[in-house]
């Protein structure tokens, strides 16, 4: 004679292997999200001054403490342009969006004379007017 087994099914589900996937997933992007931060660095110089308002994307030329230029706009943004080709895209961008406000991110070690330059050759590709970006003033909020 055969012995039958009465026990109930078990009903519950095993998340152990779910909690080891999201484990691995935090892993990953944990040392993902630091190699996805792009920009040149500069140290900016503080100022209390008004935001910007925000109402259209602006277009950023960044200058470093060596005098090298970088525009945001197109590819390679974390490379240098040289003074040519920043006139040519700065140009072509304001011929297509003409209320494109342009600003210049300067390091603050930068000399001055380096930073007048990039703005006469902002001049010279057509912008109107040039706004200067720099950080708030350490215990200020935005």
């Amino acid at each position: 004679m055969r012995r039958r087994s009465h026990r109930r099914p078990i009903s519950a589900i095993n998340v152990v292997p779910y909690i080891d996937v999201m484990l691995v997933l935090l892993v990953i992007f944990m040392i993902t999200a630091p190699l996805l931060a792009q920009g040149v660095k500069i140290d900016l110089p503080t100022a209390a001054a008004k935001p910007i308002p925000e109402s259209k994307e602006p277009l950023v030329v960044t200058i470093d403490s060596a005098g090298r230029f970088y525009l945001n706009v197109g590819d390679g943004q974390e490379t240098g342009v040289t003074s040519e080709v920043l006139v040519s895209r700065v140009s072509t961008v304001l011929r297509h969006r003409p209320e494109t406000p342009v600003m210049v991110r300067g390091d603050e070690h930068v000399d001055y004379g380096k930073v007048i330059r990039l703005m006469s050759l902002l001049q010279n590709a057509g912008a109107p007017s040039v706004g200067m970006l720099t950080e708030p003033p350490a215990g200020r909020k935005r």
